[in-house]
């Protein structure tokens, strides 16, 4: 497994921090902190390729609730887990989108926050800045 991370390096990490920040399960940050302890790459470098991967997933989730909700207007987001999101969405608008790095509900956030197709530039900016900032945390502690 070692050599395959070393192998894809920076292209692997990018993949991690995509699927992370989409319904798929994935382990960015150990993906980061196994690199960063590598030291093949600068704590720079690593930060801004797991921030953009991150955020474009969570971005791509904005779009397919963007999608689903022009595709499919006359249905609800059902599963409890959009309900919730559905609910603080509304109530704090984009801004939200920080938490969008938190497991579980950060997906449903970034779906409904498309659904109800909010600004979409204020919406990446707040993904990335809480991607961001979950990244750097972790680059931090190791």
């Amino acid at each position: 497994m070692n050599e395959i991370l070393l192998e894809w390096g920076l292209w692997g990490l990018f993949l991690s921090a995509f699927m992370s920040s989409t319904l798929a399960p994935g382990g960015s940050e150990l993906v980061l902190a196994y690199l960063q302890h590598q030291e093949l790459h600068s704590t720079w470098a690593l930060w801004l390729v797991a921030t953009s991967a991150n955020t474009l997933g969570g971005w791509t989730s904005w779009w397919v609730g963007w999608w689903l909700a022009r595709r499919f207007p006359w249905r609800r987001l059902e599963r409890p887990a959009y309900q919730t999101a559905l609910t603080r969405v509304r109530r704090w608008g984009s801004p939200v989108l920080l938490l969008s790095w938190v497991p579980i509900i950060g997906d449903p956030l970034c779906v409904v926050a498309g659904w109800l197709r909010l600004n979409v530039w204020a919406c990446l900016l707040f993904i990335a800045i809480g991607k961001g900032a979950r990244y750097a945390l972790v680059l931090a502690i190791m």
